[in-house]
């Protein structure tokens, strides 16, 4: 499939919503979230002939409903505005390009990190040669978006926020346990099996306080990847959380380095081996390693 910007950008959708999908057909297939729900392949979308995409709901025989279920309009349909598009008709869009794609990589995933009201505060790219790039959203550039958090003179653009954090907020409104990972990629192992995750861009060593700050009040479950580096992280992360977490725990793969592993050699949550209980849940006894 010839994937366009308004492609990936509802596919991002569906995956941050934890809807299922799947190609089929020359089509990425999803359930009918516009009617029950029903099981994947109801709904597809395909690239359409003049840009953009094309979504078709077989069982309510159009895309209305669909697009009222994810919030979106007949123009969310198009790779960008129209009027954008007769301003710069020569210019090629392509929501796929990665910085490192002069040198023969390609995108395999985006992340997006939003603000407490849903909004898009930047994003992040992984490669097939796991390089990763973080952008920001600007509405000037045909893309959409600059390949940088800062200014020239090196200042943050940005506000540093967990990932998924509306999901997290939902998740400590609903007293739900919060899982902190080192990546994206183990958060999305961890919400596919049910669990509310999370983790900060750039890799270890980048949590910071300003994260830790939306987790008041919040149980928190650390997965530490079983290296220098994930122990080391899991620290860090451990005091931010001290100030404002209920409790605390460090866990590790039963298998493998991460969370991704643990589950890949058909571990379930409960599986986790626990190293550390830096602040037990009230009532808990400390369990130390």
């Amino acid at each position: 499939m010839n994937d366009t910007i308004a492609f990936n950008r509802l596919a991002d959708l569906l995956r941050d919503r934890g809807e299922p999908t799947r190609y089929q057909g020359g089509a990425l297939r999803t359930r009918g979230i516009c009617h029950d729900g029903d099981a994947p392949g109801t709904v597809a979308i395909r690239r359409g002939n003049n840009g953009g995409i094309v979504i078709h709901c077989h069982k309510c025989d159009g895309n209305k409903g669909f697009l009222d279920a994810i919030g979106w309009t007949e123009a969310d349909l198009f790779d960008e505005p129209l009027a954008d598009r007769d301003r710069h008709p020569a210019r090629p869009a392509d929501d796929a390009w990665i910085p490192c794609r002069d040198r023969g990589h390609q995108r395999t995933a985006q992340y997006l990190y939003r603000n407490t009201a849903g909004t898009v505060v930047h994003g992040v790219t992984r490669c097939d040669h796991k390089c990763f790039a973080q952008w920001r959203p600007d509405p000037a550039t045909r893309s959409g978006r600059r390949w940088s958090l800062n200014d020239r003179d090196g200042t943050r653009l940005v506000p540093l926020v967990p990932y998924r954090l509306p999901e997290l907020l939902a998740a400590k409104e609903a007293d739900r346990v919060i899982w902190i990972a080192e990546g994206e990629k183990d958060v999305h192992a961890l919400v596919d099996h049910g669990l509310a995750a999370t983790c900060n861009a750039g890799g270890s060593g980048k949590w910071t306080a300003e994260h830790a700050q939306h987790l008041h009040g919040a149980d928190i479950t650390i997965v530490a990847d079983r290296d220098e580096k994930g122990r080391q992280h899991a620290e860090a992360v451990v005091e931010t959380l001290r100030p404002v977490a209920r409790s605390v725990y460090v866990v590790q793969a039963r298998k493998g380095k991460d969370a991704y592993d643990h589950f890949d050699a058909g571990y379930k949550d409960a599986d986790f081996q626990q190293v550390w209980a830096p602040l037990p849940y009230p009532g808990d006894p400390a369990v130390e390693a």
